[in-house]
């Protein structure tokens, strides 16, 4: 695992580690909370490495179209500002970590932390060329984000001990893994990472 230990142009990118995403919200992803751990590791050392932290959250009007009241596939989550919205109490999240918000009018939907946000530039401005990437959920938000991140030339390092899937479908989850596995990330875990 030597070439996927964090060093200069290295990023981790917490993808929507949300209230509304975890055990007893309103879209909870199974086992959502057992991401938490393998990524405060991951945050206590890039934080000890001085390596640039991100995190994308779901940022949703009221009436988002993705809401079913709006002919959308999913119940109301992640209204901005309400706590449902906010990062799990638990997540280490560094003052310094850059915040992302996606998906914030009404009309347009966005899995992907690159999608409608600055997130693409905010990389480039800290000379990011490698990303660390876990959260949730792996078969939606997390595969949107690395398929878009390895499009835009990123090296993608996908934490599999760090992420968990909603599965709509009965393997979605393992789908979306080998998905992103085909089209280059590299898989690592949290656990096994080190300086």
């Amino acid at each position: 695992m030597k070439n996927s230990i964090p060093g200069m142009g290295d990023a981790l990118l917490v993808v929507d580690v949300q209230n509304d995403f975890l055990p007893g919200g309103s879209l909870a992803v199974p086992h959502g909370d057992e991401v938490v751990a393998p990524l405060n590791r991951c945050l206590a050392l890039f934080a000890g490495l001085q390596l640039p932290v991100y995190a994308s959250r779901d940022w949703h009007p009221a009436d988002h179209c993705s809401f079913r009241a709006q002919g959308g596939p999913w119940p109301p989550h992640c209204i901005a500002g309400t706590p449902g919205a906010d990062f799990a109490a638990a997540l280490q999240l560094p003052a310094t970590a850059c915040i992302v918000s996606k998906a914030d009018s009404p009309g347009k939907d966005a899995y992907s932390a690159f999608d409608g946000t600055d997130l693409q530039r905010r990389l480039q401005t800290d000379g990011v060329r490698r990303l660390y990437v876990g959260g949730l959920a792996t078969d939606y938000c997390v595969l949107s984000t690395v398929k878009d991140a390895l499009q835009l030339g990123y090296r993608v390092v996908l934490l599999g001990d760090a992420i968990r899937a909603v599965e709509v479908v009965p393997g979605d989850g393992e789908r979306a893994v080998a998905e992103m596995r085909g089209l280059g990330a590299q898989p690592a875990l949290a656990a096994e990472l080190a300086p």
